[in-house]
């Protein structure tokens, strides 16, 4: 009977231990001994020279950089697809993509209408995204979410950083030529935002079509409008064919163009003497210090061009999320995600990074001038760096944000 006892207390204890470990269970480790990043972006349309390509072959980079350097004994895969610039089409993707090829973290979705579809199918099947390519500042205020990072810049840093300078300089009528969706509308609020706090005021707007053909009847308006700055809130293609047409429409000899989503990529394809002047917000300059340079002339030897904030910001994005799964020896995604809040960002992309409680990843933006052609010294030597922005003043303060996860 004594014996008897003895087990019976025994199998309580254990049972009581299993109940006890359960309840204090660690995450699961690696689903499949394999992490599988997904690239969904532009890859044909206005958007594909922004990201593209370029994003893809960032990723890649980081993966075989991380492979490299941490030797992980977990596997690494890559797969990309083109959204095609529709929600509907980046949101089955997305599904597809979690449901059947056990995708673990999306970046780039290069759209702002397909970054915010893809966030809500992520949150749905609890995976990550990291967008390093859609701007609306929807994905870390209302529309925010648990298993969503905003990694490297938004319509708020867009238009705060040029409309301070070009209204104390004189440029205090604004009219905004702003593409007909999720994007361009968020760029164009927070843009009349920035210029009326700055002391000017927008007195009109046009919206146009993604991938418009023609753009004579909106800069018709906008020169009318004898505002002294069009604010160009549309990005790609639509920014390059806009200010060609600007050019050509004799816009540039009465009124300051500034192209509030403008890249270095957009500079070369239009050239020094017609951009020569511009003021933007950057989020990376391939030019700015050693580290850049080293690796920008990495990326320029695989795409045969220097790199926008996009791919840079996709290889750090991806880079991070690694080193976060390495860490905690897990692909899952509350696990994964609290490791990289808690880690800071260090890298040739940005300096003391840091991912916010609402998903903004805060580092410092730039506000840059475009060189003369006689002040360039080298190809794709492009840029006067005119400002450093620290990230908190970049981007939207948190006591700001309209995020339900962010406690007043």
């Amino acid at each position: 009977m004594k014996t008897k006892a003895l087990h019976l207390a025994l199998a309580a204890a254990l049972a009581s231990l299993a109940g006890a470990s359960f309840g204090q269970a660690k995450p699961a480790k690696l689903s499949g001994d394999t992490v599988k990043i997904g690239v969904l972006t532009d890859m044909s349309g206005v958007y594909s020279d922004l990201g593209g390509q370029g994003s893809v072959t960032a990723a890649q980079m980081a993966i075989d950089d991380f492979k490299a350097q941490a030797k992980p004994a977990f596997k690494i895969e890559l797969v990309y697809a083109d959204h095609q610039n529709k929600a509907d089409v980046g949101s089955n993707k997305a599904r597809e993509w979690y449901d059947t090829q056990g995708v673990d973290m999306i970046t780039d979705v290069l759209n702002s209408a397909v970054a915010l579809a893809v966030s809500k199918v992520t949150q749905e099947k609890n995976r990550l995204l990291m967008d390093t390519g859609a701007a609306t500042t929807r994905l870390t205020n209302e529309d925010c979410s648990p298993n969503t990072v905003h990694y490297v810049y938004d319509t708020y840093a867009l238009a705060n950083g040029p409309a301070k300078p070009i209204v104390k300089n004189g440029g205090d009528t604004w009219f905004m030529l702003t593409a007909d969706y999720a994007f361009g509308h968020s760029l164009e609020k927070d843009t009349t935002e920035a210029v009326k706090a700055a002391g000017g005021k927008v007195i009109g707007s046009v919206k146009h079509p993604l991938n418009a053909s023609d753009f004579s009847s909106f800069l018709l308006q906008a020169q009318s409008s004898k505002a002294k700055v069009v604010g160009l809130a549309n990005a790609g293609g639509d920014t390059i064919n806009s200010i060609k047409a600007a050019n050509e429409f004799g816009l540039t000899k009465s009124q300051t163009i500034v192209g509030l989503l403008t890249t270095i990529i957009d500079i070369h394809a239009l050239g020094l003497p017609t951009t020569q002047g511009m003021m933007f917000t950057e989020g990376f300059y391939w030019n700015l210090n050693a580290e850049t340079r080293e690796w920008s002339r990495k990326f320029f030897g695989k795409m045969k061009k220097m790199p926008n904030m996009l791919p840079a910001g996709t290889y750090s994005a991806v880079m991070h999320y690694l080193k976060a799964v390495q860490k905690t020896g897990t692909d899952d995604a509350a696990t994964v995600m609290k490791e990289m809040k808690a880690t800071p960002i260090n890298d040739f992309f940005a300096k003391n990074g840091r991912i916010r409680d609402d998903g903004r990843m805060v580092h410092d933006m730039y506000l840059v001038q475009v060189k003369k052609q006689s002040e360039s010294t080298e190809p794709w030597d492009y840029y006067h760096i005119k400002a450093v922005i620290p990230g908190d003043q970049a981007f939207q303060p948190i006591g700001l944000s309209r995020c339900p996860m962010v406690k007043k």
